[in-house]
């Protein structure tokens, strides 16, 4: 309830202003104050788990309702035109992975422009990828085995990914760059339909982050190859590295970060970094992440923005590296 002291004429024009846009400044506090995080990505993705299960943290830091809203599409191009779109108050920020950095190496066109539409706020972790296979469609049992099929049958086996452009995509064609094998490229839109299509052996493999299909890997459904971590994950101790399975230091990387749109201020990207501080060393969210396979290690805001731009260029070399070509 809001207090029956008098109120201003600007701050009722403000509320009116709030309620009419659906977001509400940070400063609104318990109040009636709401964050809004909005996902790139289909609930189900790794993005998504480690965003629910830092929800509740989160809205404890902020002084306010976190919530999260999936709008995925375009490999995430939806989601992130939102947020550009955004009022540059702290009320709108997303959680992404690094496919923000991938897209303007492959896709032609993009409806904002990455970095500059954004205020990069803190990189905070990494999550480990696997290579998974429908164990009806695939009769390899590891990643040597896997690499020796691909190439007894050059562009007879598909690999599904959320998208065009996606660090799933990427990864996997670093994959079949370094095996220097073939196959044929299915895009989704998200992480859950590809995943769904995965068990059902409409597609043969494809790369996604633990979290989102560990369980899927314990019941059966789906058989784990390898993961793409340079060290095996605690979180999945008996998944073998594919470097270790032939293919030496091979090793992709699938980090996130909280993000705004352009031109918040020093105040409240400060408020926004140390509630990433104050949810990610929470003790329950600290836990959630360990069972998931992530790893946190948190960037200040000066070094998510430079980071971002020199990440920019790494993707881009890597892009060429595998021929990909933007669309």
């Amino acid at each position: 309830m809001i207090a029956t002291h008098a109120i201003t004429r600007r701050s009722c024009l403000a509320a009116a202003l709030a309620a009419a846009t659906g977001t509400l400044p940070l400063a609104a506090g318990a109040q009636s104050g709401t964050v809004r995080f909005i996902l790139p990505n289909a609930t189900g993705s790794g993005v998504d788990a480690l965003t629910r299960a830092a929800q509740p943290a989160f809205s404890k830091a902020l002084n306010a309702s976190a919530v999260i809203e999936n709008q995925p599409g375009a490999g995430g191009v939806v989601g992130l035109q939102t947020l550009a779109r955004s009022a540059p108050d702290g009320a709108t920020l997303s959680l992404v992975s690094n496919n923000v950095v991938i897209f303007p190496s492959v896709l032609k066109s993009l409806p904002f422009d990455m970095p500059g539409d954004f205020t990069p706020i803190a990189i905070v972790g990494a999550t480990p990828m696997v290579l998974v296979v429908n164990p009806t469609k695939v009769s390899a049992t590891n990643s040597r085995d896997f690499i020796a099929l691909l190439k007894s049958k050059p562009e007879q086996f598909n690999y599904a990914s959320g998208g065009n452009g996606t660090i799933l995509h990427l990864a996997t064609e670093l994959y079949l760059e370094a095996a220097g094998a073939t196959a044929r490229h299915i895009p989704y839109k998200g992480v859950g339909p590809m995943v769904t299509d995965l068990i059902g052996g409409q597609v043969d493999f494809g790369t996604a982050a633990l979290p989102s299909v560990q369980a899927h890997v314990k019941s059966g459904a789906l058989r784990a190859l390898g993961v793409m971590t340079a060290a095996r994950t605690p979180a999945a101790p008996d998944i073998p590295t594919l470097a270790e399975q032939g293919l030496p230091n091979f090793s992709v990387d699938a980090w996130f970060a909280v993000i705004g749109p352009k031109g918040m201020s020093a105040a409240s990207v400060k408020k926004v970094h140390d509630a990433v501080v104050a949810a990610f060393t929470d003790p329950a969210v600290k836990e959630a992440m360990a069972k998931q396979g992530n790893t946190i290690n948190i960037s200040t805001t000066e070094q998510a923005q430079v980071a971002f731009r020199s990440e920019l260029a790494k993707y881009a070399a890597l892009v060429k590296k595998v021929g990909l070509e933007p669309q």
